[in-house]
C-alpha cells in the first residue's frame, strides 16, 4: 500500500541551520575581523556544561553527597578542561591523524567542529580522579554524580549534529529517510537522533531514577558502571544505522572505529557493577523520606 509514497525528507527544508547567529566582519584600524558566528555545537557544549553543573549543585544539597556546594563549582573547570581537552585530542587521535600530522597547526582550531565523544569521556574521567586527589574526596562517588548526568551533554551534543548535518546514518534503503546535502541523493537514517535518544534521553532517566529513587548513590562505581555498559551498548547498536567516518570506513574487523573505542566503556563498566555490589554499601543514614519505595 505503500508503492510509489515518498516520505524521504529533504534535509535543507528543514529550518535549521549550524549558526545561532553570526556578527559580520568588523574592520578596525585597517585590520578585518570576523565573522564571527556562535554554532550550536558550542551552544550545546556550553549548555551541558552549564545544566550538568546546576544538576551537581542540586546533588551537593542533597543526601550523602560527594562533595559540598563549594567543591563542585571549582569542579566544573576540571570537567570543562577534561571535555574540551579529551574530545579534541580523541579526534585527533582517533579520527583524523593523517589530517592533523600534516597541518599541525589545526589541531587549535576547534571552531571548525571535530570532537570525540569517547575521548571527551576519557578526558573527564581523569579529570575527575585528579579534582578527587587535589580535594581529598573519593573520585568513586564523584564519577557516580557526573555519570549521572553525562547523558545531558551527550544528547545536546548528538541534536547539535543533527542541526548541523553532519554524522548522518547509512541508506536506508527504501524511500524513507533524511536527505543530507553533503551525504548523496539516497534517504538515510537520521543516527544523531537515535543516539540522542538512547545515549541522552533514555540514559538520563534511567540513571536519574537511580540515583534519586534508590540506594544506588552508596554503592560507589554502581552509577559509572551502569553508564559505561549503557553508553556502550546504545553506540554499539546505533553505529549499525550510522555511516562510518569517510577517512576510516570500516575496520579490518568489520566494526566501526565507534563500536571498538566503546568495548571498553563496556567490559570497565561491567567491572565496576560488579565490585560495586560485592562490597558492602557505605554506611550512611537515609534520611526519612528521601526515598520513596527505595530498592
Amino acid at each position: 500500500m505503500f508503492d510509489g509514497l515518498q516520505v524521504a525528507i529533504d534535509f535543507m527544508s528543514l529550518p535549521l541551520r549550524p549558526d545561532v547567529f553570526t556578527i559580520p566582519p568588523l574592520e578596525a584600524f585597517g585590520t578585518v575581523l570576523g565573522p564571527f558566528a556562535l554554532r550550536w555545537y558550542s551552544l550545546s557544549y556550553i549548555a551541558g556544561i552549564v545544566i550538568g553543573w546546576w544538576l551537581l549543585v542540586r546533588m551537593a544539597r542533597s543526601w550523602a553527597p560527594a562533595m559540598n556546594e563549594e567543591q563542585t563549582d571549582s569542579f566544573i573547570t576540571w570537567v570543562t578542561l577534561g571535555v574540551i581537552l579529551g574530545g579534541r585530542i580523541g579526534y585527533v587521535l582517533f579520527y583524523n591523524r593523517a589530517q592533523y600530522v600534516a597541518h599541525p597547526g589545526e589541531i587549535f582550531r576547534l571552531w571548525d567542529g571535530g570532537m570525540s565523544s569517547h575521548g571527551g569521556i576519557m578526558g573527564v574521567i581523569v579529570a575527575i580522579f585528579m579534582f578527587g586527589m587535589v580535594n581529598r574526596v573519593s573520585g568513586l562517588r564523584v564519577l557516580d554524580c557526573v555519570a549521572t548526568v553525562a547523558p545531558v551533554g551527550l544528547g545536546l551534543g548528538r541534536l547539535a549534529n543533527f542541526v548541523n548535518g553532519e554524522l548522518w546514518g547509512r541508506p536506508t534503503g527504501s524511500n524513507w529517510g533524511i536527505i543530507f546535502p553533503a551525504a548523496g541523493p539516497e534517504p538515510r537514517y537520521p543516527s544523531q537522533l537515535f543516539e540522542a535518544g538512547l545515549e541522552g534521553a533514555a540514559l538520563l532517566l534511567v540513571l536519574t531514577w537511580l540515583y534519586w529513587g534508590t540506594r544506588a548513590r552508596l554503592r560507589p562505581g554502581l552509577l559509572a558502571g551502569l553508564f559505561g555498559v549503557g553508553y556502550g551498548i546504545a553506540r554499539v547498536v546505533v553505529e549499525n544505522y550510522r555511516e562510518p567516518d569517510r577517512q576510516i570506513g570500516f575496520l579490518p574487523s568489520g566494526l566501526t572505529m565507534g563500536q571498538l573505542l566503546t568495548l571498553p566503556f563496556i567490559v570497565i563498566g561491567l567491572l565496576l557493577i560488579v565490585l560495586a555490589l560485592v562490597r558492602p554499601p557505605l554506611a550512611v543514614t537515609v534520611p526519612a523520606g528521601a526515598l520513596q519505595d527505595a530498592a
